[in-house]
């Protein structure tokens, strides 16, 4: 009998070491984003879920299947209105909840997006829209042009030049104040990276 319970208990400890599975840091996840995510709509808080768009394995074994979704919220808005700055994003993930319906902590960081509109991923894992972009510049140039020729006709070469300066000056603060939101549409790939060890299975389950 006690060699019968013995050969029980090991064949249970088999059995759950076999659904412990883990994944290393620095593991890739490809997730899909399903909700838009803006800096001039979101705010820090907001909660954003995604689809594991790849299957996720250990050794050859299934950890996270595709069609899993990772729950997680917004970290960081930040608007920016000066020449060199750019609209800034940040979203962390929480939790991946497998079809199953179990559900395991997270933590991982964004390195990646599919996006190639001159937007960025920083080496903190926050998004950052493209900035001003070349139409802002013919902009400005154009509204320094239009005031030459406006004080061109009013009052010579030194009008013109006072009309270009008041016409730089006037394009130049609404160029300063036009934003360029950081957005990250529905749909867009995310490429997220584990900063921690993953682990499945009654140890790593969450609530």
């Amino acid at each position: 009998m006690k060699k019968l319970l013995l050969g029980l208990g090991l064949m249970s400890a088999m059995a759950l070491g076999q659904t412990n599975l883990s994944l290393p840091a620095g593991t890739p996840l490809s997730v899909r984003l399903q909700k838009t995510l803006s800096t001039s709509t979101s705010k820090r808080g907001d909660l954003f879920t995604g689809a594991v768009t790849r299957p996720v394995l250990d050794h050859g074994k299934v950890v996270i299947p595709a069609g899993s979704t990772i729950e997680g919220h917004v970290t960081t808005v930040r608007e920016h209105r000066r020449i060199a700055g750019k609209a800034t994003i940040g979203i962390r993930p929480d939790v991946v909840v497998l079809p199953s319906g179990e559900r395991f902590p997270l933590n991982a960081v964004l390195v990646d997006t599919n996006l190639r509109d001159g937007s960025d991923v920083n080496e903190e894992g926050q998004f950052k829209g493209p900035g001003h972009d070349g139409s802002d510049l013919r902009e400005l140039l154009i509204g320094g042009g239009g005031g030459l020729g406006i004080g061109i006709l009013a009052g010579g070469a030194k009008g013109g030049l006072i009309g270009a300066g008041i016409g730089a000056t006037a394009s130049g603060i609404h160029w300063l104040a036009k934003t360029r939101s950081a957005t990250l549409p529905a749909g867009t790939e995310l490429t997220m990276e584990l900063e921690r060890p993953l682990l499945t299975g009654a140890a790593g389950a969450g609530k």
